[in-house]
């Protein structure tokens, strides 16, 4: 009889070194993919579905497993596994599985102890600083409504001279443990007390300023400290300002986000900054000082006579600051880009076809048709 079984180590599809968590993490995936709430009618699902936890039933177990891997199935067949007796399930507590992978299917939530300190919720917020800010850091106030424990009844909920009593239905554990019958007999099953929520108490008569819930909403400003070199969409933490914990939990945390503003003339890749500047037809032909504009200021760069339009050049260490090292600064990378006059007056003009006149090839002269130049015989 043992021999028709699957091996219950490739029923959930792992190998005989598995851990615990893979041989669990296994059994949750294959008894979601064939739970007959899933697949309703299907007579073969339900089927793989019993398979699985049976072979989940073993596995799981310690001993259990130790006596399969020594005798496979037939160390079961007289203790109710073989095929035709049905395995117990009755004594086994699968809340866990079932309720993380099914939820309420089973009737039940998390089993984790809700009375006990839990941190408080972070409380998210953004900050809009300008390129420059976010390049040399700033310091920005934020004015936000923040919950703060309630002075009046010191955070318990309770009216003042009253005091909160232990929850009759949990007693003071905030969860309640039941049994339901499943396809396997008896599951024991975990769920957050619904008179208490949790809490374990009851809060017979309530703080009328903060109504029980022993937090109350202000209206606080905070000092944020924007560090240089930080990048748009990067979060600033704050520890500790966000809300209040439960049950004496620490303090959650404050997120903010930083929107950095467009810059007219910088833009930013990284830690280096790219820009262009402006270098007019004299100083690309002649060479001289160009003006340009760095987040320290405006600097003098002497080009080179004969230098194109569209010459990059890196000013080194003109970048954002690293948020590691401020002293450590990324690069600045210029485009030049010959500005062509469009306005002139009849003397310039008279200049520049001068220039262009002793700039033609003497060579060169005019055809009659077309008006091309054509290079003599002897220029050719």
């Amino acid at each position: 009889m043992a021999d028709s079984k699957r091996d219950y180590y490739e029923v959930l599809g792992v190998s005989k070194n598995a851990s615990d968590d893979e041989i669990k993490k296994a059994y949750r995936q294959t008894a979601k993919k064939y739970h007959p709430d899933m697949n309703p009618g299907d007579k073969e699902a339900e089927a793989k579905f019993k398979e699985a936890s049976e072979a989940y039933a073993i596995l799981s177990d310690a001993e259990k497993r130790r006596q399969y891997d020594q005798f496979g199935h037939a160390a079961f067949e007289q203790g109710g596994g073989g095929a035709g007796g049905g395995f117990d399930f009755s004594g086994m507590d699968m809340g866990d599985i079932f309720g993380d992978i099914f939820g309420n299917i089973f009737g039940g939530g998390s089993r984790r102890s809700s009375n006990g300190p839990q941190k408080g919720a972070n409380v998210r917020t953004g900050i809009r600083v300008s390129f420059e800010e976010a390049v040399f850091g700033t310091e920005k106030e934020l004015e936000l409504n923040l919950k703060e424990k309630c002075g009046t009844c010191g955070g318990s909920g309770a009216k003042p001279g009253t005091s909160t009593e232990t929850c009759n239905k949990c007693g003071g554990k905030g969860q309640v443990v039941f049994t339901q019958q499943s396809l396997f007999g008896a599951v024991r099953n975990v769920q957050t007390c619904p008179d208490c929520r949790g809490t374990g108490k009851i809060i017979k008569e309530k703080c009328q300023d903060c109504y029980g819930s022993g937090y109350v909403t202000k209206r606080k400003k905070i000092q944020v400290t924007v560090p240089a070199g930080i990048d748009n969409g990067q979060s600033i933490r704050l520890r500790g300002k966000g809300e209040p914990g439960i049950n004496g939990g620490e303090q959650g945390d404050l997120l903010v986000e930083v929107v950095i503003s467009a810059h007219p003339i910088f833009q930013r890749d990284g830690y280096d900054i790219y820009s262009t500047a402006p270098m007019s037809f004299t100083q690309a032909a002649l060479g001289g000082d160009v003006r340009i504009s760095t987040v320290d200021g405006d600097i003098l760069y002497t080009v080179k006579p004969g230098t194109p339009t569209d010459t990059k050049i890196r000013l080194r260490g003109k970048g954002v600051p690293s948020l590691r090292d401020r002293n450590s600064r990324g690069d600045h990378y210029v485009t030049l880009v010959v500005q062509v006059p469009t306005k002139l007056t009849a003397e310039q003009k008279e200049l520049l076809q001068k220039f262009e006149a002793t700039t033609k090839d003497p060579n060169e002269e005019p055809t009659e048709k077309s008006g091309k130049s054509k290079k003599k015989f002897f220029g050719k």
